[in-house]
């Protein structure tokens, strides 16, 4: 596992951009000087060593010193040592809808971000709790198996958009029914499943059903809901811009709405509670103080103990690729030139 220590040290990558744009500033201007000069023609009969690719190789060399610099900064580190350690805590499997009805704009920046952010910061407030999470639309699909690896959690959150499922709809049921085999600890007392949904569905089993299977389980099922109960139309966008909004066969724009009733039911039927998540804040603080107050059952779990650092192999390449730059010259090199790959005139 790959640990890296000073992050904020990234921010020096954006150097890069700002020296490419330089550069080419420069090659422009030397271009336009020469050409006040002389003729290019005559020039590079008067200059008949000089390379035009040297100095180009010369500034990517230069540059590719610069970013081994800057991740040795970073100062990367590498897990070597396993160790079992024992932990309390709970199982938690957030459900996240991703049907086309989460792009609904109704919430900032949209429904499915604004879920992903949610579901990140309750992720960030946990402690030592299992987590697991599933992707949902018209079917239910695992996302990342339960697992105590946040870093891991979050990099899978970030990646789902309402793409991943070619068929849409939103099957509340078949993520509850999913989710029952996330929970692989049989002597687990408390089970949590969090459904981060606009509540709309469009299943057609009885929900109840489903989640009284769940609540058998030991599985605690908690709604929280995203979007506003006055809804929103369905952006259609490409490359970013919005082409037109989602219709209906009647060519209506379709308005899709919080549909609070059905979440505060599901959780009422799974002896959880339903959370407005409007409030991101609010909402992360009144979860965190629910799980807090259940029960924490003991495991184990593997975890890096020990890292070793690799800074030094980055600062090496970074300083031998500058040490480089120093010493390639502008002038072609003899034996490439005595090759003649590009079948040159030799006068």
């Amino acid at each position: 596992m790959i640990q890296l220590d000073e992050k904020i040290y990234f921010y020096l990558l954006f150097i890069i951009p700002v020296l490419i744009g330089l550069f080419v500033l420069l090659q422009v201007w030397k271009r336009n000087a020469q050409k006040k000069f002389s003729d290019l023609q005559l020039l590079k009969k008067l200059t008949p060593n000089k390379s035009r690719l040297k100095s180009t190789l010369k500034f990517i060399v230069f540059l590719l010193g610069i970013s081994f610099l800057i991740v040795g900064l970073v100062n990367p580190k590498i897990g070597t040592k396993l160790e079992t350690v024992k932990r309390e805590g709970i199982d938690i499997v957030f459900a996240i809808d991703v049907s086309k009805s989460m792009l609904a704009e109704d919430i900032a920046p949209n429904r499915l971000e604004k879920s992903k952010r949610l579901v990140s910061e309750i992720i960030s407030e946990l402690a030592s709790d299992r987590i697991g999470i599933i992707a949902y639309a018209a079917q239910a699909f695992p996302q990342l198996p339960i697992t105590t690896d946040y870093s891991a959690a979050k990099m899978f959150l970030q990646s789902m958009n309402t793409n991943m499922l070619s068929s849409q709809g939103t099957a509340i049921d078949e993520a509850i029914d999913l989710a029952s085999t996330y929970y692989d600890d049989e002597e687990q007392t408390n089970r949590v499943l969090f459904i981060v949904s606009d509540g709309e569905d469009h299943s057609e089993v009885s929900i109840s059903k489903i989640v009284e299977k769940a609540t058998d389980e030991g599985i605690r099922v908690f709604t929280i809901g995203v979007g506003k109960i006055k809804g929103g139309p369905i952006p259609i966008k490409r490359n970013g811009i919005v082409e037109s909004l989602k219709k209906d066969a009647q060519g209506e724009v379709v308005i899709t709405k919080l549909n609070e009733s059905i979440l505060k039911e599901i959780a009422e039927e799974g002896n959880g509670e339903y959370i407005n998540g409007s409030n991101t804040s609010e909402a992360v603080a009144y979860i965190k103080e629910q799980l807090n107050q259940m029960d924490k059952k003991e495991f184990e779990a593997k975890q890096f103990a020990e890292y070793k650092d690799q800074f030094q192999w980055f600062l090496a390449a970074g300083l031998l690729l500058l040490f480089l730059d120093i010493f390639l010259l502008d002038r072609k090199t003899k034996w490439l030139k005595n090759l003649n790959l590009f079948n040159d005139k030799i006068e």
